[in-house]
């Protein structure tokens, strides 16, 4: 325990290391990062100003939108300080406060993903039935308890890691902290952490993912029984950007997460880290917004009013 301390710092080797590498990199994730800003405050920007989104399928868009902002700035600007700068270094409590909402962030991003599904069933199997099922109370219940969720379990880890003694002055083979490679990093017995980790994701990504399969063998029984093809293309209209989502989002977090916390961290698994939380949240209002009439009509309105004011 000589070289180790329950408060040290930390420093994170970033995506190369290579520093002829690094301004590339910087400008490209720069670019990446300023678009997934400006995507989705432009898609919070529709859904809040025309009162005919304000429904609860545009509600949950809206708060995905929102997690999504701050998933990418959760981890993006400490990542390009590291590349402009060179410099890595990250304290102890600044690691934990960066895991803390990377974890609120990734939850919520999972847990909304199942919300959005119920809504898409509630709307294709039940129509008749929808505003009574999908009201505003039961809407921001859902939402809440998501937070509620999202915030518990990532300050049960949090408080874990936190008693836990790590070698000092190490470096994170990540460009963000990152649990698996932070308990690599532990002196102590870290079984414990990685055991609840491994049950609090299997049940939080295990369970959203079952409510996702399960609402769209639903929907595709009750797709399949309409009789004319247009009808099925309407339905099934409304659920493709939604099912672009969670494909996207899901296979790159099997990629990396599909594994114990503290097995060996890869550059592939970089990568796929690269595409859930900054390419993913960057694509998402884009693939909202292309494949949505309404939300590029909203937009069309909020231009042209910009340009009335000039």
């Amino acid at each position: 325990m000589m070289n180790c301390s329950q408060a040290p710092g930390f420093i994170l080797l970033g995506l190369s290391s290579n520093p002829e590498k690094w301004q590339p990199l910087f400008g490209i994730f720069l670019v990446l990062y300023l678009l997934g800003l400006l995507g989705n405050l432009l898609l919070l920007l529709a859904i809040g100003a025309d009162v005919h989104l304000h429904t609860p399928m545009y509600f949950f868009l809206s708060q995905l939108s929102f997690v999504d902002l701050c998933f990418i700035t959760t981890t993006a600007p400490k990542m390009l300080e590291a590349l402009w700068t060179g410099d890595g270094s990250i304290s102890f409590s600044g690691c934990l406060t960066q895991l803390y909402f990377f974890a609120v962030f990734a939850d919520m991003d999972n847990l909304l993903l199942a919300v959005m599904a119920i809504d898409r069933y509630a709307a294709i199997c039940h129509p008749l039935l929808y505003p009574l099922l999908m009201t505003p109370c039961r809407c921001r219940v859902l939402v809440s308890g998501s937070w509620g969720v999202a915030h518990c379990v990532s300050l049960t880890h949090i408080l874990l890691l936190s008693q836990l003694y790590f070698h000092t002055n190490q470096e994170i083979p990540h460009f963000f902290c990152d649990f698996g490679p932070l308990l690599l990093l532990s002196c102590s017995d870290a079984h414990l952490n990685e055991s609840l980790m491994m049950a609090l994701a299997g049940v939080l990504g295990i369970s959203a993912l079952l409510c996702i399969v399960s609402s769209y063998g639903c929907i595709f029984y009750a797709v399949a029984k309409v009789p004319s093809a247009q009808g099925k293309r309407k339905a099934l209209a409304t659920c493709s950007s939604h099912l672009s989502v969670v494909l996207l989002f899901y296979s790159t977090v099997f990629a990396t997460y599909l594994k114990p916390p503290s097995s060996s961290h890869s550059s592939q698994e970089v990568v796929a880290a690269v595409m859930y939380t900054l390419v993913t949240p960057t694509l998402n209002p884009f693939i909202y917004s292309l494949r949505n009439k309404d939300v590029k009509s909203s937009l069309r309105r909020i231009l042209n009013m910009v340009k009335s004011q000039d």
